[in-house]
């Protein structure tokens, strides 16, 4: 089923989400869904608290990434490959010289922006089954886990832009929390959340 995406603006995007245990309720159907909803609005990562839950859960698949022409055979494979369930997350270091990527988030729709990363994380979480793991990424793998786990955080990849970039983005993030723009996915904006 797919689930709308909670838009830029609604107070769940700010909170620092909960751990949570095997007896979550339906926690494989609401995975399924959440890729769903990811592969419907063409994503390429989706965290729980951009459909509203405040939990510490977000899927990635690189997949989209693997046909890009300027990557080598290599990382082309590796992307492609790339599917993961992330629960319970904990980002234990970050390290190498920050890269600037352009980024975009499903919840902030028509804003896209450089913004800088280090290029190498080692990630301890848990997979849909419960068993731990301690990986470590690179490059736009570890890009898009660190987009993600920012939002299990409670931080958006706006937050991470110069005060004259945000300066330049205020209103159409202000046209995106009231609903005021055209998409080709289900979102729920906080503006309406109000009138019900």
């Amino acid at each position: 089923m797919i689930l709308p995406i909670v838009a830029y603006g609604d107070p769940v995007l700010r909170k620092k989400a909960k751990d949570i245990s095997e007896d979550y309720p339906k926690l494989s159907d609401l995975i399924d869904n959440m890729y769903e909803t990811m592969y419907g609005a063409y994503g390429v990562g989706l965290a729980a608290p951009q459909i509203g839950l405040p939990i510490r859960l977000f899927l990635v698949d690189t997949s989209p990434f693997s046909e890009d022409e300027s990557l080598t055979d290599e990382e082309q494979a590796q992307l492609k490959d790339f599917k993961k369930t992330f629960i319970n997350a904990k980002i234990l270091e970050e390290d190498g010289d920050e890269w600037a990527f352009n980024e975009g988030c499903l919840s902030i729709p028509d804003v896209r922006e450089d913004v800088f990363r280090k290029p190498h994380i080692k990630i301890q979480y848990q997979d849909e089954n419960f068993e731990t793991h301690v990986e470590e990424y690179d490059g736009l793998i570890a890009r898009v886990i660190q987009h993600e786990y920012d939002h299990i955080e409670g931080v958006l990849f706006t937050d991470k832009l110069s005060s004259f970039k945000k300066r330049l983005i205020k209103s159409k993030l202000a046209n995106i929390s009231k609903g005021k723009i055209n998409i080709d996915y289900r979102m729920r904006f906080p503006a309406m959340k109000k009138k019900r």
